[in-house]
């Protein structure tokens, strides 16, 4: 029974009985499809699916954060130069003298950041950083599950598949090698892989540490690894068509054995630089140590919990004020152990929330959900400093932020500028794209 297998699951597990000397399958019998076999050793060789050499040093990838729980905005980009903060936010906002001040590149005056993002204003005073302020989308949801469907789907309705799954279907074959897309081409570091990243035909590899990147129904001997076992150790029919839907999955299924055991590979040799010891250090050391390995992987996806801040928020203290310390310890140490290796110039990192937070504090010491947030993008490709106005703290929809700029702009300017996509094939429509990158980039 198939129903229970998940060919695409990082649970999928690189049997060594199976990759014997690199690939069995690429010097089995003629009873094998020659499709088949040259699918095997596309992967196996140098620059193919499953392959842990770079193909290319310009290789572009992109990495998603997402701050999960609705980051605080305001506290994040301060706009410490409007009184109207002060007077919305008497128990939490930061205070002047601890905010750490932009300058007027951009829009960047009256604006500073959060006393712990100190690694930021770094990188934003090197170059590094663009902030997006006020960005949303029209009739804002406040629901954590439809606001962040929103987001992952780029349809202000919540339907249909997520927005990077989109763009692996349009740049794809849906064969592995030979210039197709592979599950690894997509990592979510996390139990499951975010809607985002699930296309119609493309499905990403997700999980959260590499010993749990193994197939746990071989150890019990269930149905399912059997199922896994006939389909991955059986020659196929000698006459099986190329474009048959067990040979997608004959192909699937070698391509997620091949990816497993490179993933888990690449993970267990380390970063090659020290991280913080947090769960999204962790993420961002497996992301630099799969880039190090060379993995053809072109998005990679990493999540910081913990940003329904409804109370005991804190201003320069305070819960939103750690996670403030772990976002911005966590990129500091991804952006100098690239530079370090000369990786810096290949890597976009994008961060966003489904939603801000109202712009007054509520009665427990917190804020409630809202709408326009700030977005940043980091990397020695992007077009630095604030972008756009603040929005304005007295002019608000229901308390709420009115937005600038809408997401899906931000969207399409990294789809056409660094993934070099057509954002329109990928977004449904037509979104003037931000521009992200630097000139000459």
């Amino acid at each position: 029974d198939f129903r229970t297998l998940d060919l695409h699951n990082a649970k999928a597990f690189t049997r060594r009985t199976f990759l014997h000397s690199g690939l069995t399958l690429a010097s089995a019998t003629v009873t094998i499809p020659a499709f088949l076999a040259s699918s095997a050793r596309v992967l196996a060789q140098p620059g193919g699916a499953g392959s842990a050499v770079r193909s290319s040093p310009d290789e572009r990838i992109l990495v998603v954060v997402q701050m999960a729980g609705g980051n605080d905005g305001l506290n994040t980009v301060v706009p410490y130069g409007d009184a109207a903060y002060y007077r919305a936010r008497a128990g939490i906002g930061i205070p002047e003298a601890q905010v750490l001040k932009l300058d007027k590149r951009g829009s960047g005056d009256g604006l500073g950041l959060h006393p712990r993002l100190a690694p930021i204003k770094s990188l934003y005073d090197s170059g590094l950083v663009a902030i997006y302020q006020g960005v949303g989308y029209p009739n804002p949801n406040r629901s954590h599950f439809k606001s962040m469907d929103i987001w992952h789907t780029a349809d202000i309705n919540a339907t249909g598949d997520g927005w990077l799954g989109r763009y692996f279907d349009n740049q794809c074959s849906g064969a592995p090698g030979a210039g197709g897309c592979s599950g690894h081409d997509g990592i979510a570091l996390g139990r499951t892989a975010p809607l985002a990243m699930e296309g119609r035909s493309f499905r990403p590899i997700a999980f959260e540490t590499p010993d749990l990147f193994r197939w746990t129904g071989a150890d019990e001997g269930d149905a399912a690894a059997k199922a896994y076992e006939v389909l991955t150790r059986t020659p196929p029919p000698a006459g099986m068509h190329e474009d048959s839907t067990a040979a997608f999955l004959l192909r699937t299924a070698l391509d997620a054995q091949v990816a497993s055991d490179k993933i888990r590979e690449a993970v267990s040799r380390g970063a090659g630089a020290p991280y913080p010891g947090t769960l999204l250090g962790r993420q961002f050391a497996m992301v630099s140590a799969m880039i190090r390995a060379g993995l053809h992987t072109r998005v990679y996806y990493v999540t910081l919990n913990g940003f329904d801040t409804h109370s005991g928020q804190g201003g320069i203290n305070g819960s939103h004020a750690n996670l403030m310390t772990q976002f911005a310890e966590a990129v500091s140490a991804f952006y100098a152990d690239l530079k370090a290796r000369g990786d810096d110039t290949r890597v976009l990192t994008m961060q966003f929330s489904e939603f801000g937070r109202r712009v007054a504090q509520n009665g427990s010491g917190g804020t409630d959900h809202g709408t326009a947030a700030p977005m940043m993008l980091f990397g020695p490709m992007v077009n630095p400093g604030v972008k756009g106005d603040h929005p304005s703290l007295t002019d608000l929809d229901q308390g709420d932020l009115k937005f600038n700029l809408d997401f899906r702009s931000v969207y399409a300017g990294v789809l056409e500028q660094w993934l070099k996509a057509d954002s329109i094939d990928v977004l449904g429509k037509q979104f003037k794209p931000a521009k992200v990158l630097r000139r000459g980039v």
